[in-house]
């Protein structure tokens, strides 16, 4: 899956509810404080299980029977939750977030942080939980989805606080474990929006999933996510997952922990002139994250 870069007009409304809501917590320092936000906006926040269904059950009672009727179809929660094994809803006739509780901490913090957009984008409420026809296509769901992606990302990474300190510093994955230990999220979601925002004229990749050279299983030896940057999608195209998987498998150590191996790698441009890329990928356990970096243009060597 490859990211989607918004429009203009879309990202700058994003960035203004942010940002009246930095503001009103008094623009501070990271890493944020998600429960100071809540209670700016009045959000409520509980847990439901994916592994017990009876607890699940439990608490689509208690939300359709206290007060106004949350949803036109009470089941439908329940149909979303299992069909699309969501990990984190918003419910915004109760202003609730409900968050699955087998999720580990670090990842709730994103998956809270990605509802709480939801509910600060005024045009997403129609759109939840199946109540719009539009929500059927896939594109549309896609887009919802990057807007709350996008405001997640300006709220956990305190807008331009986190383009300054990148902006400031090298671009290569040291850069971003220093970055993700600042501001207190994860390294993959630090990553994603290393690659999207920081460096803005800088051509960069960012490649995740499992290390083609130590998949778990055959099928995972795949890359999931490719994030290019503004700068990228400018000069460059998009590359195939299959030749990007190649890159990777040229250098990577077989492993799936730690510093994975580096190489440079030759991207042609949109108008197919060469140009050097350093490729870096380091392994966190789950998955292989790559930064790829425009170094320079590539020098033809004509022999004579």
């Amino acid at each position: 899956m490859r990211n989607i870069i918004l429009s203009r007009a879309t990202a700058s409304d994003i960035e203004n509810q942010v940002n009246k809501v930095l503001r009103g917590l008094g623009n501070p320092d990271p890493p944020l404080r998600l429960q100071d936000v809540r209670d700016l906006l009045k959000l409520d926040r509980a847990y439901y299980s994916t592994t017990d269904d009876g607890f699940l059950r439990e608490k689509i009672s208690k939300l359709t029977i206290a007060g106004a009727q949350v949803l036109k179809r009470p089941g439908l929660l329940l149909e979303a939750v299992r069909k699309f094994d969501l990990r984190a809803l918003y419910l915004p006739d109760r202003r609730r977030i409900l968050l699955d509780r087998s999720q580990p901490d670090a990842k709730q913090r994103w998956n809270e942080a990605h509802e709480v957009g939801h509910s600060l984008l005024p045009w997403h409420a129609d759109l939840m939980l199946g109540d719009h026809e539009q929500t059927v296509t896939p594109s549309c769901h896609a887009q919802i989805e990057a807007e709350a992606n996008y405001a997640a990302g300006q709220l956990l990474f305190l807008q331009t606080r986190f383009l300054v300190a990148a902006n400031d510093s090298t671009p290569d994955l040291d850069t971003v474990r220093s970055l993700h230990a600042s501001f207190g999220n994860t390294f993959t979601t630090t990553f994603w929006r290393f690659v999207e925002s920081a460096h803005s004229n800088l051509p960069m990749i960012g490649l995740i999933g499992a290390n083609p050279n130590f998949p778990r299983r055959a099928s995972e030896g795949r890359v999931r996510y490719v994030i290019e940057s503004p700068a990228y999608r400018k000069m460059f195209e998009s590359l195939s997952v299959d030749s990007l998987q190649t890159g990777i498998a040229s250098y990577c150590r077989p492993s799936k922990a730690g510093p994975l191996g580096s190489a440079e790698i030759i991207i042609s441009d949109r108008n197919g002139e060469p140009h050097v890329f350093f490729f870096d990928s380091f392994g966190n356990t789950y998955d292989c994250l790559t930064l790829a970096v425009y170094r320079r243009p590539h020098k033809r060597v004509i022999g004579f």
